[in-house]
């Protein structure tokens, strides 16, 4: 059993807010962290064929049977959307705080119907796979980034000590045939399939829609609606840039990153640890590893991420930037076990010219320890 992050702010928000919204992908863990917490609510699963029609046919009486339950969990609540006006009119009448839980593994339009439907009655929360220090507190992290890219933060494949091939594969099957055939009403599901590998192939890159667009013959709005998809269903993250400085000079295109690295490799075809350190992607497979991480790190504190990165048209960079208020952390993302100085020379580029302290610079690598030099922080991957 994993100790979730988000767990002190659902507890919070239960006294706050009559509905806790539970959003994140399937397989996260939202289930078991609603029920782990809210033991004593009624649990209802809208998958369920029986459960889903009644909602449907007798929104009133499927509610009416919860009356006397101390409160009730709702899973998978986009398979019945219509349902929340209802779970509305039950709140405005009864007015108890925390009583309803709904978790969705899909906010394609879900989200927007949730806010207006449930408007000032819900806090919404994200619960992503497991962060390298959910992993690390229960012992479970890999004693390598090449393993913890490969294996991925599912919580069944540490659990349940599930194959990390066959898992992936499952996942993207199900995901594709379940939830992308449900909300794109596509004929070709191959076509979608092809799609996801050309989006693994440019993790870490700056995405080029007109270019994906022509690999994957599809026509650009295509593209840009499957990205929609995936975004939404929490498989892939657009990482904006930051600009609100050197406004002039700095590229605004997003890169492109999965928010679990397993189903990359799955999408990549590599076998196991070995294949990712010599893969030619090792650095933006890495680079996702880290990025999603401060994601998670963010969600799971019921916050929206605060994380950049930061190009100009020379192409200079900074792999990602950390905004805390008014002050910005520049870090360098490194795959390479071993820090040397001249990694530091971006960090003291951008520091020079956003006038931040010098030293005030970090490096995320995949080696074991931390450093502290003049030029900046050095980090290992381990203590994020």
């Amino acid at each position: 059993m994993f100790k979730r992050t988000l767990e002190k702010k659902l507890l919070q928000l239960r006294n706050q807010f009559p509905v806790l919204a539970l959003f994140g992908p399937r397989q996260s863990g939202k289930t078991t962290l609603a029920r782990t917490l809210f033991p004593n609510y009624r649990y209802v699963n809208l998958e369920s064929f029986e459960e889903q029609e009644f909602a449907i046919e007798d929104p009133k009486g499927f509610l009416m049977r919860f009356r006397e339950e101390e409160g009730i969990i709702l899973d998978e609540i986009q398979k019945t959307p219509k349902l929340l006006s209802y779970v509305q009119l039950e709140v405005d009448q009864h007015q108890a705080l925390g009583r309803f839980v709904i978790t969705s593994s899909q906010n394609i339009l879900l989200n927007q119907h949730v806010s207006q439907t449930l408007a000032g009655r819900v806090a919404i929360t994200t619960l992503l796979p497991l962060s390298i220090e959910e992993l690390k507190g229960a012992c479970e992290l890999p004693k390598i980034a090449e393993e913890a890219i490969f294996q991925g933060c599912y919580p069944r494949v540490y659990q349940h000590h599930a194959d990390p091939i066959i898992f992936a594969e499952s996942y993207i099957r199900t995901y594709v045939e379940r939830d992308v055939r449900d909300v794109l009403k596509i004929t070709s599901l191959l076509e979608f399939q092809k799609f996801m590998r050309l989006c693994a192939a440019r993790v870490g890159q700056l995405l080029d829609f007109t270019d994906l667009s022509k690999d994957a013959g599809i026509s650009l709005p295509t593209v840009k609606s499957w990205l929609s998809v995936l975004e939404a269903s929490y498989i892939i993250f657009l990482f904006q840039p930051h600009h609100s400085n050197f406004n002039k000079r700095v590229v605004k295109t997003p890169k492109l990153y999965f928010y679990d690295t397993s189903l990359v490799c799955n999408l990549l075809r590599l076998t196991n640890s070995d294949d990712v350190y010599d893969h030619y992607l090792r650095g933006g497979l890495f680079e996702s590893m880290i990025i999603s991480d401060f994601f998670k790190k963010c969600y799971h504190q019921g916050f929206p991420p605060n994380v950049y990165f930061w190009r100009d048209k020379l192409g200079n960079e900074v792999d990602c930037l950390l905004e805390e208020g008014s002050r910005l952390i520049p870090i360098e993302i490194k795959s390479s076990a071993t820090v040397q100085s001249e990694m530091f020379g971006t960090l003291e580029k951008w520091c020079e010219w956003a006038g931040v302290a010098p030293g005030s610079g970090k490096i995320i690598y995949s080696g074991e320890e931390d450093q502290a030099r003049k030029q900046g922080s050095i980090l290992s991957w381990k203590s994020l």
